[in-house]
């Protein structure tokens, strides 16, 4: 269960005296999520998020992560929004922890996205991009291509310990993306992590996208290789092309890709396979004996890379 900090009875009526949204009537872990510690909180008025940021969170972005919700709702994009307490504030601290409480947002993550998913998917993503344009704020992206090279050395030569050649191959891999990448396409806040598990459907209707940690300002390009590596490869790593079409005609259907990021989408898709490989490849070589967590297959995302590095153009994602 992601909850890393317990709440005492006594401090959470405490902390919600800061807040005109009810009384509380019960309070619940959510086991979702593995980065901060969440639980499903219901007044008599209506249902909250409380979320306790944990010391993987960097303290000084979450002004960014809070106004960058209300920026995003404010322009149309459905999105859990922070509880503003009675002094206007919306950070609190609780038991010891930097915390939140966010409006509840009604729906469920698909474990086997269909084609019609992928379309809405799309859609809401080109969307993300057009409701975060003008945004007051900034901030960089922590696990772009600078960051590659150096969280590959602290994995090293050990890659090869989880299949032999992968020490050498990524070496050739990341050398390819490094030459290649692209510089100059339209930017903007992006989301970063938008999986599956990150976006919301009822009956069959997108209804919101969660878990904006990862938000930063970098190449919508990027983000929509991300959603495609997360979205439209099969649990056997196989591409499925139709799922691909249908995410690149909803995504285009709201904003049109450029010329040029078109023809940057292979060698931004091999990046974004690089940077999961790469988080993974250190998170499973790091993993203490004894831990409970077990880590994603970087492989996963060695596979899809490989399947990129055989892209020619962008008409085999269905462009």
């Amino acid at each position: 269960m992601a909850v890393y900090t317990e709440v005492s009875d006594d401090a959470l009526e405490a902390f919600l005296g800061d807040y005109d949204i009810g009384s509380l009537v019960s309070f619940k872990g959510i086991a979702e999520g593995v980065e901060n510690s969440n639980y499903l909180l219901r007044t008599d008025k209506a249902s909250f998020i409380l979320t306790l940021y944990e010391k993987r969170v960097e303290v000084s972005d979450l002004p960014f992560f809070l106004k960058l919700l209300e920026h995003l709702n404010d322009n149309g994009l459905s999105c859990p929004i922070p509880m503003r307490k009675k002094s206007g504030e919306a950070l609190g601290k609780l038991e010891g922890r930097p915390a939140a409480i966010f409006t509840f947002l009604d729906g469920f993550s698909v474990k086997r996205p269909k084609v019609e998913h992928c379309l809405q998917l799309g859609k809401a993503l080109a969307e993300l991009h057009l409701a975060g344009d003008g945004f007051s704020m900034a901030r960089t992206n922590a696990l772009s291509l600078d960051s590659w090279r150096p969280l590959f050395e602290k994995s090293g030569e050990r890659a090869d310990t989880v299949e032999a050649g992968l020490y050498d191959g990524i070496t050739e891999r990341l050398a390819s993306i490094e030459a290649e990448w692209p510089t100059d396409l339209p930017s903007g806040v992006i989301h970063a992590d938008l999986f599956p598990d990150n976006v919301f459907f009822l009956k069959d209707q997108l209804s919101g996208l969660i878990d904006f940690y990862f938000a930063c300002n970098d190449m919508y390009a990027y983000d929509l290789v991300i959603a495609m590596n997360a979205w439209c490869f099969e649990p056997d790593v196989m591409f499925n092309i139709t799922k691909a079409k249908a995410m690149m005609r909803g995504y285009n259907s709201v904003r049109p890709l450029s010329v040029a990021e078109r023809d940057a989408l292979p060698v931004l898709a091999r990046g974004a396979s690089m940077r999961f490989l790469l988080t993974r490849l250190y998170d499973w070589l790091e993993v203490p004996p004894g831990a409970l967590v077990i880590p994603h297959d970087p492989l996963e995302y060695w596979r899809k890379l490989n399947f990129h590095a055989s892209v020619k153009s962008a008409s085999e994602y269905g462009l």
